[in-house]
């Protein structure tokens, strides 16, 4: 039986059940403990695939593809801040003046490092590119972060800065890619043989974040920290701000001339904003008193995003699907939508 146009697609329905589920029943206490260790297992057994999937070649090819790189990083540390301030007159009126300097500090934050990876990985966009670039972004946030909060968020704050994200990221994230890459000439074929069936490591990792991630949100109190009113404008600005980003992300890489792999790679790692980095590094920059607030902007972003996002690239996947098929099999593909 054909499945009906109008129903999004399964992976969609799971991520509004995930988030649905996280707001009646969120983790908490022991239970919140397993889920964080079982999606720290998820991503690094992603990372593990990654770096067996991988040859030497495309890891190399991924370093060295600096345009990619610059691009991704003047897009989180350059044009998100000038988003942020731009539009501060127009968008400013529809929030709290606290919860505006909390969108401002949401757009001086790094790019996420698994989410932007699990869903380029997804998309089947440059994978070494966008374990370049999102790494990088989060290394490089921790010193260029709290001196654009100094500059934008709180001029004058005597921001400080925190270094424990290094140690989580290369512990994490770049030891089982190592590892992966190291056990490749044993395990690569394995992996190759079963790829169609691994893919629902880089889709429940995601599932894994969104629900470990709302579910913190809502026991911070996500639903009663601000109005309904302060609420709605909160969405509405977070929208803006990240159709903006990802209209302009596609923008660059098409006038640079970047091939499908690469605008995907731009899109997932230049797009995004690190709940990760955020949260820990808003308990060092800010009084502990103003952090609620500093950060519902960012934990709203950060839903958005991921939801979003993983919409898209489940269409970039489609879209890919359709290229490799034989002519004729895409004319019958089309007869039949």
């Amino acid at each position: 039986m054909t499945r009906p146009n109008y129903l999004p697609d399964n992976f969609t329905l799971a991520l509004v059940a995930v988030v649905t589920l996280a707001s009646v029943l969120p983790a908490s206490g022991g239970v919140a403990q397993f889920f964080e260790r079982l999606t720290a297992v998820a991503i690094g057994l992603l990372f593990f695939l990654h770096g067996a999937k991988l040859s030497r070649e495309a890891i190399l090819a991924g370093i060295m593809h600096w345009r990619l790189h610059l691009l991704v990083f003047a897009s989180t540390f350059v044009m998100f801040p000038v988003l942020g301030l731009l539009l501060r007159p127009l968008l400013s009126p529809l929030v709290t003046p606290a919860l505006y300097t909390g969108v401002l500090y949401l757009c001086v934050l790094p790019a996420t490092v698994q989410s932007a990876i699990a869903l380029t990985s997804m998309a089947r966009g440059n994978i070494p590119a966008a374990i370049c670039s999102a790494s990088a972004s989060t290394l490089l946030g921790v010193f260029i972060t709290p001196i654009l909060v100094n500059l934008i968020v709180l001029p004058g704050g005597g921001a400080g800065s925190s270094f424990d994200s290094i140690g989580r990221i290369l512990l994490q994230l770049m030891l089982p890619f190592a590892l992966g890459h190291l056990l490749r000439p044993w395990v690569g074929a394995w992996v190759k043989r079963r790829a169609a069936a691994l893919k629902f490591v880089d889709q429940g990792s995601i599932l894994l974040v969104v629900f470990t991630a709302f579910s913190a949100a809502v026991i911070e109190g996500l639903w009663k920290q601000v109005s309904v009113r302060d609420l709605a404008g909160l969405l509405v600005v977070c929208a803006i701000l990240l159709g903006l980003a990802l209209s302009s992300t596609v923008w660059m890489a098409r006038r640079m001339g970047f091939n499908k792999e690469d605008e995907i790679t731009m899109v997932f790692c230049g797009s995004k904003k690190s709940l990760a980095s955020g949260i820990p590094m808003a308990k060092v920059l800010f009084a502990s008193h103003a952090v609620g607030a500093l950060v519902l902007p960012l934990m709203v972003f950060h839903q958005m995003q991921l939801m979003v996002c993983a919409v898209l690239a489940q269409r970039y996947g489609r879209r890919q699907d359709q290229d490799d098929m034989p002519a004729p099999a895409v004319v019958a593909n089309q007869a039949k939508s």
